[in-house]
């Protein structure tokens, strides 16, 4: 069975519904996914195809298949941050063995903000001076 079938028959979405659900998990407005899945005049009005995305969203089949999309695509990211936060830490550890502990503490910084553990801040100090009231007093 072909997957993309198999995808469908389990949600019970029509394939219209399937490929408006992927475009709203993947981030497009839900009147822009609505114009991706659907056959849309040039002339149909914005309201009418707000209203149809808004109905189609609230559909109790195609609700919950952009919900899940969605949590895919967020496991797929966190997978993504932890290989980038190994690999940062086998290039520390290479760095570490070969005594180049500047390269060491460069990508040990790096995994730091990968992980949101290193921020960087900034402090602005402001100091007034009150002006003279005129010009000849200034100088």
């Amino acid at each position: 069975m072909n997957n993309k079938i198999g995808v469908l028959r389990l949600s019970g979405l029509t394939p219209k519904q399937e490929k408006f659900a992927q475009e709203v998990a993947s981030g497009q407005s839900l009147a822009d996914a609505y114009r991706a899945a659907f056959s849309v005049r040039p002339s149909t009005k914005p309201e009418s195809i707000w209203q149809a995305a808004s109905k189609l969203m609230a559909n109790p089949k195609v609700s919950p298949r952009v919900d899940e999309l969605r949590q895919v695509a967020a496991q797929n990211a966190v997978l993504t941050l932890e290989g980038h936060l190994d690999d940062l830490k086998a290039l520390r550890d290479a760095a570490v063995s070969s005594g180049q502990l500047s390269a060491a503490i460069s990508a040990e910084i790096a995994r730091g903000k990968a992980a949101g553990v290193h921020v960087e801040r900034s402090a602005v100090t402001v100091t007034t001076k009150e002006l003279p009231a005129s010009v000849d007093d200034f100088c």
